[in-house]
């Protein structure tokens, strides 16, 4: 398998690799994602104005790529500052402080729900339901909003859809890739999937509690957040009294039932991705029209507008850094293509999956190299953040290095899936995690770092399993 690598792929490889590294010194990327999207403009259209407006364009891109999370994140918000200033918030989590007494057990049993629920229709949509009623909770018996965000990321965005057991969206498309049955590729990842879980699950959770006792964990607030929302609240707008005690407990009981409703549908419908996130969106603005009206009356009308502003407020100011670096790395993959035209070598397939090919057809073949470069292929074809678009190549990549040594096709497959989804699916690439981040209140770049030594450590452990399971 041989790739022409260009100028290119080495202009890109080389501003990741810098990304990276400011982002590991816990430094701003935003100008230097900028300084890569105009390089690759540069190289690409040979031309001023071409590159300069390649800028421009690849911010345009990158918004309309990120648009669905930006509004689900926004209308949740919006629906949040009502349920807390009309005190329904209150009742309905008040079953779940009984088992939610301490940080340990708001982490575990954060993650727990967090992994149950995403295996049915994924962590994006299940962040969204669950997480504005859980961070008040966990907040309040002394777990902060950023070790809320990582229970939700890893737990959902990590083990939930590494193995996506349920829909088996990704092993599919590894399996095809690698031409095996997908039941080869899912009971193969089995044990990948619990070591990694486990690994990075409880070094995250080791991590947080030695830094809380040091003194040194950082809450990595965008703002100034109380346990129960996200911003001030006016000082005439109140609390539980804007409504009766009756109304906020009918609609507390209401609210889960709707969203039951949701899940229900979901099953029903086949509801997967932005459509599942799509029906809880509009469930969500419809609740919080009920409940605006309900308890503002006469100022129903200019209150809906406002809540609303509050959430895209803030779901852009969340996005506002984000954008930048989604800019630069989607020019890895689909984005190049749709900027610059066919400006890279007619077999390429992006320059991330063709840095992805490069790599394989360098190295030397047996188990312990097949193992390690299915997990770094993997990981590169997830710095995109998307986490799917690079999962056929790990397939068959997988599919290459099995028939060269013999067996271990389906290890080899399943290792490519967790490393990829891992990395991109939403827990060390900051805008693929922005659902935990932005319901929680926490930087999306402050989650990333906290999650990338628990994640780098778990994909160690993994890969060694791995070698052995070949």
């Amino acid at each position: 398998m041989v790739m022409e690598l260009t100028a290119l792929h080495w202009v890109y490889l080389g501003f990741v690799v810098a990304i990276i590294g400011f982002m590991l010194m816990r430094k701003d990327t935003t100008l230097i994602c900028i300084a890569g999207i105009l390089g690759i403009g540069i190289l690409a259209t040979v031309s001023i104005e071409g590159s300069v407006s390649g800028i421009f364009n690849s911010f345009i891109y990158a918004i309309k790529e990120l648009i669905g999370t930006i509004l689900i994140i926004s209308v949740i918000v919006a629906l949040s500052r009502v349920l807390i200033r009309t005190g329904i918030n209150e009742i309905m989590i008040a079953p779940l402080t009984r088992f939610m007494k301490t940080p340990t057990l708001a982490f575990w049993g954060i993650g727990v729900i967090m992994f149950i629920v995403s295996l049915f229709f994924w962590p994006s949509p299940a962040v969204a339901l669950i997480g504005a009623v859980l961070l008040p909770v966990a907040m309040r018996v002394g777990l902060p909003a950023l070790g809320v965000a990582v229970a939700m990321n890893l737990f959902g965005h990590g083990i939930a859809l590494s193995g996506d057991y349920i829909i088996q969206g990704a092993p599919n498309i590894t399996a095809d890739a690698a031409g095996i049955p997908v039941s080869d590729v899912m009971w193969a990842s089995i044990p990948l999937v619990l070591v990694m879980g486990v690994v990075t699950t409880a070094a995250a959770f080791w991590m947080m509690r030695r830094d809380q006792r040091l003194g040194t964990w950082n809450d990595g607030l965008i703002a100034s957040v109380d346990p129960n929302v996200v911003g001030s609240v006016d000082a005439d707008d109140g609390n539980g009294e804007l409504l009766s005690f009756a109304t906020r407990r009918t609609m507390a009981i209401l609210i889960p039932l709707l969203y039951a409703a949701n899940v229900a549908a979901m099953f029903v419908l086949d509801l997967q991705g932005g459509d599942a996130t799509a029906l809880i969106g509009g469930t969500s603005i419809l609740i919080m029209l009920v409940i605006t009206m309900l308890a503002h009356r006469g100022k129903g009308l200019e209150k809906t507008t406002g809540y609303l502003i509050e959430g895209f407020l803030f779901g852009f100011r969340v996005f506002g850094p984000v954008i930048p670096i989604a800019a630069f790395f989607y020019l890895g993959d689909a984005g190049f293509f749709s900027l610059f035209g066919e400006k890279l070598p007619e077999a390429s397939a992006g320059i991330v999956n063709d840095l992805g090919v490069a790599l394989a057809g360098e190295v030397p073949v047996n188990g312990v190299v097949g193992a390690v470069t299915l997990t770094v292929v993997g990981a590169i074809t997830g710095l995109d953040g998307s986490g799917f678009s690079g999962i056929s190549l790990a397939g068959s990549v997988a599919q290459l290095f099995g028939h060269a040594i013999g067996s271990g096709i389906d290890t080899l497959t399943a290792l490519g899936q967790v490393a990829a989804i891992w990395v991109g699916g939403g827990t060390i690439i900051p805008w693929a995690l922005i659902p935990a981040a932005a319901i929680c209140g926490v930087s999306p770049f402050e989650l990333a770092r906290r999650n990338l030594k628990p994640v780098l450590l778990g994909l160690a452990v993994t890969t060694i399993v791995a070698m052995f399971l070949i």
